[in-house]
């Protein structure tokens, strides 16, 4: 079942919960799991945001939205690995299929909802950089919008050393750099072969970009002739039955606490294998 719903609010002293059951077929514990999960908005005073308490009074003029679909709610990623807590950061290892971004659909598998919810102490989670859905791989979760603008001006002005591993179709060569435009935009790969499997005709390659385009490095391999293998958008999805095989597993930057150069690497057993 897939569904939105827009109700305007004119009498008093309603619940959210209330409301909700009566203007749709779900049940009021179906509608809780749906507001924790957050496909429940409320508009008030010109300001939209989602709500999650079932008990959550309404006022005449509020307008609540719903936005139920079953698929987004029963989807349920694997969890996100804590590589390290830095008290005002954290880094995390985000795996196949959960979001770096939620939609009005929801927001129970993004990362840094994941990380508020799991996180001990509890503390406010704000992405900073951006991983695909079907990639995997380090991302910093700050839990102060001071600590988010840090690092948000550290990305653009490129000041993070960031590194990917990938499995490509064929044997890639020694090195290449690769340059051409995405999206009408300059983009950058430095692309190193780690190590070929004769036997499966793929090659494990190291990458670093100097842009940061949507989709860049997967463009940039495919175009090249050597897609990622598992990529079902940009390779031969008739032949891809692996999740896609893209992982960012390195990052270095100055700490916004210190300013002291901090690394972080992926343990092996979370780097992608043959």
């Amino acid at each position: 079942m897939k569904f939105e719903k827009h109700i305007e609010i004119n009498l008093p002293n309603q619940t959210a919960v209330d409301v909700l059951n009566k203007e749709t077929e779900l049940s009021k514990q179906v509608i809780k799991q749906a507001m924790t999960k957050g496909a429940v908005w409320l508009s008030h005073n010109n300001s939209t945001q989602r709500i999650r308490r079932a008990s959550k009074i309404l006022n005449p003029g509020d307008c609540l939205h719903a936005y139920y679909d079953e698929d987004v709610l029963s989807s349920h990623p694997d969890n996100a690995v804590l590589i390290a807590d830095e008290d005002q950061y954290s880094i995390w290892c985000k795996p196949y299929g959960m979001l770096s971004q939620g939609s009005k659909w929801g927001d129970h598998c993004t990362i840094n909802r994941w990380v508020e919810k799991n996180l001990q102490p509890q503390r406010p989670g704000f992405i900073v950089n951006r991983l695909d859905r079907a990639a995997s791989g380090l991302m910093i979760i700050a839990h102060k919008k001071k600590i988010a603008a840090y690092f948000s001006q550290l990305f653009q002005q490129r000041e993070i050393d960031k590194r990917y591993r990938a499995i490509v179709h064929g044997e890639f060569p020694e090195s290449k750099d690769i340059e051409f435009e995405v999206d009408n935009k300059s983009a950058i790969s430095h692309v190193k072969k780690l190590k070929y499997n004769k036997i499966v005709n793929q090659s494990l390659v190291e990458v670093s970009i100097e842009t940061g385009r949507k989709h860049q490095i997967r463009k940039h391999l495919s175009e090249s002739g050597f897609p990622v293998v598992g990529d079902r958008l940009y390779g031969d999805a008739d032949r891809e039955e692996k999740d896609l095989c893209l992982t960012s597993c390195y990052l270095a930057f100055n700490s916004p606490v210190d300013k002291e150069k901090k690394i972080y690497s992926l343990p092996d057993n979370l780097l992608p294998r043959f």
